[in-house]
């Protein structure tokens, strides 16, 4: 049953990926336009949405608020733009899980193809693998060798069981032949206090949300997933540099809303976000957490959402990644 559904679900991500309607707004925006993120505030999502916000209701001419719906791995939030009114007012600011949970769930309240259409990629960065300042590591070498030694104890956080975090991780996992505990929280923030907390050992996640507590001491940075450093942490060598060669893995980051959305909605949306992602408050908000504009047009980032469900469905299923693991 679970096989006929995935091929199910990938020949409607390869015809389309719910094209919007064409239909006329009445005046959109007519009202407040809210941004779900599907996270607890304080993570990469939530800033983006924050940053965001000002300059776009600006341009709007309505209000546009950040709306943190945690909950699920995701599902709470987007469930909650898949039941929205089809007019383009409520917008989700997702990431890969949103690509992901589809192959890592038996079951979703929503059709991930069927039930949204694309808008716009806003922006990306690379993780960061970083670590409570008590373990006693200061090099990917100095992980691995540990891990090896205490095989299953060690652990790490990530912002979701079934987020790009964990594919990540997962990689890298397999890579270095070392056994670790995936602890999943509710968001970056989440997963980021935890470790400064003691309550797990190491943190995957993303920089733009750990650089300010490598910046207090807080977290130790190990090495970042980029094949190139990263701007904000110079000091810290790639994965690639520290003997996994080729290692990448880059977040990202992007907007959908419900389908049946009206076209013109979708473009206007997908305009202001463009123009938005380059005005100097945004732009430099994003620099000084790591994160780079990686716009893409609606058709653009549509196509590209069909090959992130691809890739990562081959991602899953190899790591045997499942929501309840």
């Amino acid at each position: 049953m679970r096989t006929r559904y995935r091929f199910r679900v990938l020949a409607a991500v390869l015809v389309s990926f719910a094209l919007p309607s064409t239909a006329l707004p009445q005046g959109f925006p007519a009202r407040t336009v809210r941004l779900v993120v599907p996270f607890a505030a304080g993570g990469t999502i939530d800033i983006i949405g924050r940053l965001l916000a000002p300059p776009l209701g600006k341009a709007l001419g309505h209000q546009v608020i950040v709306d943190d719906r945690p909950g699920g791995g995701t599902v709470v939030g987007t469930n909650l733009v898949a039941t929205a009114p089809a007019d383009g007012h409520t917008i989700l600011l997702m990431g890969p899980s949103f690509t992901i949970n589809l192959y890592a769930r038996d079951r979703l309240p929503y059709d991930t193809v069927k039930d949204f259409t694309g808008i716009a990629r806003l922006a990306s960065n690379p993780l960061l693998i970083s670590v409570h300042p008590s373990l006693p590591v200061r090099s990917v070498k100095e992980l691995v060798a540990l891990a090896r030694a205490r095989p299953g104890e060690l652990t790490y956080g990530t912002a979701s069981p079934t987020g790009f975090q964990r594919l990540a991780a997962e990689k890298f996992r397999s890579m270095a032949n070392i056994d670790l505990l995936n602890v999943p929280y509710s968001g970056g923030g989440p997963a980021a206090v935890a470790v400064m907390g003691g309550h797990t050992s190491i943190l995957v996640g993303n920089v733009s949300e750990a650089a300010p507590f490598v910046a207090q001491g807080r977290l130790r940075p190990i090495a970042v997933t980029s094949l190139e450093r990263s701007a904000v942490m110079k000091d810290v060598p790639t994965l690639d540099e520290s003997g996994y060669s080729g290692y990448e893995a880059i977040n990202w980051f992007g907007a959908v809303t419900r389908s049946g959305a009206p076209r013109t909605a979708i473009d206007r949306m997908s305009a202001e976000f463009a123009r938005a992602l380059d005005t100097p408050e945004v732009r430099d908000g994003l620099a000084r957490l790591g994160l780079s504009n990686a716009y893409l047009s609606t058709e653009r980032y549509s196509a590209y959402l069909r090959e992130q469900m691809q890739s990562n469905e081959k991602i899953v299923r190899a790591a045997k990644i499942r929501m309840d693991n």
